[in-house]
């Protein structure tokens, strides 16, 4: 059981990018290696991490049987099989913590008998250099000391917010899918400044670090995206030829409609 004070035994199912990202976050937010054990189906990847982090690795009914607190890090079609294979061998007062988009509370709670507490997290990738956007959900019957101990070890991978639940499918559309939004652009920016006549080497170091500053500036800035983007049009510039052009495309929209797109599909996944 979590209580402060007291180690907890952690289990994490699935250690692939994303679970090994939160095995380091635990460590990090103080959790012993040896209270961590995995399950994962890949053995030289097992193998791998127990290498390199200290974990154990051990069949997955032990993992579950001996656990305070669960990571499910498994892809959201897979959920179900997990669930019920699981069911079986997990403590009734054992946490639950989901990282499958769409997968609602109720559908684990009731895949495991009812009796285990749920919390649901949509993390992005920037989790694995420490900069992640984390959004949690709390479910009937956690304690403060569950819902603390997973703001604890998610702050050690960047930024936690708490949403209820029926909120996480935008939050999936916001920040789950959004770094991949981010990584698109870039690509359209080198890809123009190429046939704009730059080296690619030239077009991506152009890219990636002005788009990290104005994201470092945005940060640490105590002004909107829309004011600084404001401060740096100037009236028949060239930035605000550029806006001009995104505008005619109606940017706005194709962004809004594609983040409906990523909401509308985290809601099949249910």
């Amino acid at each position: 059981m979590i209580s402060k004070g007291k180690p907890v035994a952690i289990g994490v199912i699935g250690a692939g990018v994303m679970g090994e990202a939160l095995i380091s976050a635990l460590i990090a937010a103080g959790v012993t290696p040896s209270s961590i054990t995995i399950s994962e189906k890949r053995k030289d990847r097992a193998l791998e991490l127990v290498s390199r982090y200290g974990v154990s690795r051990v069949d997955l009914a032990q993992n579950v049987a001996t656990s305070d607190a669960i990571l499910l890090v498994v892809k959201p079609q897979d959920m179900a099989a997990v669930l019920l294979e699981i069911r079986g061998s997990i403590k009734p007062d054992t946490l639950i913590i989901s990282f499958a988009a769409g997968k609602h509370i109720q559908f684990i709670s009731s895949h495991l008998g009812g009796s285990n507490p749920v919390i649901r997290v949509m993390p992005n990738t920037p989790t694995l250099v420490g900069e992640g956007m984390a959004a949690i959900s709390i479910g009937p019957g956690v304690s403060l000391a569950q819902s603390e101990f997973v703001r604890g070890f998610l702050a050690a991978t960047g930024r936690v917010v708490e949403v209820t639940e029926d909120l996480q499918d935008a939050v999936t559309a916001v920040s789950g899918s959004g770094p991949a939004y981010f990584f698109y652009f870039v690509e359209s920016m080198v890809k123009a400044g190429t046939e704009l006549g730059l080296s690619n080497e030239v077009a991506t170091e152009l890219t990636v670090q002005t788009i990290v500053g104005a994201a470092k500036l945005l940060a640490t800035s105590d002004k909107s995206a829309t004011i600084l983007r404001e401060n740096v049009t100037s009236p028949n510039g060239t930035t605000a030829a550029a806006i001009a052009s995104f505008n005619s495309a109606d940017l706005a929209r194709i962004v809004k409609n594609a983040m409906i797109a990523a909401r509308d599909r985290s809601q099949e996944l249910a």
